[in-house]
């Protein structure tokens, strides 16, 4: 390997040591969905591109498991936004992967809709629907409360502390008995939503997301189909887990642990903010201040999935059971793959500091703990016949689920995030400010990062053509989504 820059511009070298001939070469770090568009889109222009990818599969934190022989998501499951102006629609629609939609509304609270939940207490007594009608509708009329104070208030608080403040303004909205503990369910669809714990997430910036109209679609075959596209013809390197990133006017060289060193004219760094957070990947020089404080103070929550698979379906016909309690982290819920795709399947999801507390147990216990979660509201509950865990908060490839706005902090940390530095590029679902901890968010930002560096590259060696953006051939096909609700 060459250990330095060359004075000429530089090539892309392969780990063999070889030039191969090309115009312009990129390297993109990171395999999940942002980094794979990303060299797709390039890889299409023109552009000769390497991806390094730490882990031994491709996906990041989409991940398609065929253990119990047919597809579960244990990361990302849903599109958000079922609609014609979701980027990724093209290609879902062209690869004709369907979609099981899950609510026709677009709600940052609900992914499902309100009759689609069995929620029961603990002593395994069902809650009747009228009553997690009425509490939702509470819920709701309190999250407009805290929109007042947001206005009143110049120092931002956490949505816990907004909630207290609430209650004691519209004492009649404080629920007690089986309500408060429907309500407490309510705040811990809200912590899953964002991976967090409530009393760390920012009242000013909670709902910055834009949300695309459509409602939400459960991906039936999985998200892997989009990957192994994505992919396709791609020169993807597994088990490079990069080290150093080291940026030059004249281009970046980039080491991996494993000894090998790649140059470039640019770098796109599509890794999650987990990995950037742990700081093992060092940038020499140092990245510039504003953009180690947005790493910094971003917040990065943790959702696991526990999957467990029965021999046969024991559980009411509904998209979500759901277990009550005295707080949030009381509460808990489980997605029924059954009604959605036909194989007999709960996904049991905690988040936040329950999530964290899961982590700590063994794979045996963390199952053993999701299925007495269902044996309690349904005692006649059949042990799985196999079981998969995730641990998307320790496993060192992410460091977490997605991000998330934390208190005191804003929102324009996702564009600083991802502003370039040089010929350094960034992106993945925390550079999106519009569409953050989305499978669409990132997959923008990586089409985002790849024609940016497009622009940058060919515009230094005088070859811009303005008029060819990066974009994939699949943006210009339409093809209609197979949604169905059964």
């Amino acid at each position: 390997m060459e250990s330095g820059f060359r004075s000429n511009r530089p090539q892309l070298l392969r780990d063999t040591g070889r030039k191969q001939a090309s115009s312009s070469s990129v390297i993109v770090i990171g395999g999940g969905i942002a980094g794979l568009a990303a060299a797709r889109a390039l890889q299409d222009a023109s552009f000769q591109v390497v991806l390094l990818e730490s882990r031994d599969r491709i996906g990041g934190r989409v991940h398609t498991d065929f253990s119990f022989g047919f597809p579960v998501d244990l990361g990302a499951s849903w599109l958000h936004g079922v609609c014609k102006e979701n980027p990724l629609a093209p290609l879902i629609g062209r690869l004709e992967l369907p979609l099981y939609r899950t609510s026709d509304g677009n709600s940052v609270l609900y992914e499902h809709d309100l009759e689609s939940y069995a929620l029961f207490d603990k002593d395994g007594n069902q809650v009747p629907q009228e009553l997690v009608t009425k509490v939702g509708e509470t819920f709701e009329s309190i999250l407009k409360e805290t929109e007042k104070i947001r206005l009143e208030q110049n120092e931002d608080m956490s949505i816990l502390s907004a909630f207290s403040i609430v209650f004691e303004r519209r004492p009649e909205l404080r629920l007690e008995g089986l309500a408060h503990k429907v309500l407490q369910w309510y705040l811990c669809r809200m912590e899953s939503w964002f991976a967090a714990d409530a009393d760390t997430i920012s009242l000013k910036s909670w709902d910055q997301e834009e949300l695309l109209p459509g409602g939400h679609g459960l991906m039936v075959r999985g998200y892997l189909p989009i990957v192994n596209t994505l992919s396709q013809g791609l020169d993807i390197r597994l088990g490079h887990r990069v080290k150093i990133i080291f940026r030059h006017y004249n281009g970046v060289k980039v080491t991996t642990e494993n000894g090998r060193t790649f140059e470039a004219d640019a770098a796109i760094v599509a890794v999650p903010l987990g990995v950037l957070k742990s700081n093992t990947i060092v940038f020499e020089p140092k990245l510039p201040d504003w953009k180690e404080e947005a790493i910094t103070e971003m917040g990065v929550g943790i959702e696991n999935k526990i999957a467990m698979h029965f021999d046969k379906v024991f559980w009411p016909n509904v998209e979500f059971l759901g277990v009550v309690g005295e707080t949030s982290y009381g509460c808990s819920y489980f997605l029924n793959l059954y009604k959605a795709t036909g194989h007999p399947v709960l996904v049991y999801m905690p988040a936040g500091q329950l999530a964290k507390d899961i982590e700590r147990m063994s794979d045996e216990a963390a199952a053993n703990f999701a299925f007495m979660q269902l044996k309690n509201i349904l005692p006649e509950a059949y042990a799985p016949i196999q079981y998969l865990i995730t641990r998307w908060g320790s496993d060192i490839n992410s460091l977490g689920s997605y991000s998330y706005d934390t208190v005191g902090k804003s929102h324009d940390l996702y564009e600083r995030l991802r502003i370039p530095v040089d010929n350094l590029f960034f992106a993945g679902e925390a550079t999106s400010m519009s569409n953050p901890a989305s499978v669409h968010g990132a997959f923008a930002t990586g089409l985002m990062a790849a024609e940016n560096c497009r622009m940058r590259v060919l515009e230094r060696y005088e070859e811009l053509d303005l008029f060819q953006p990066v974009t994939g051939d699949e943006a210009s096909t339409s093809v209609p989504l197979l949604i169905t609700r059964m």
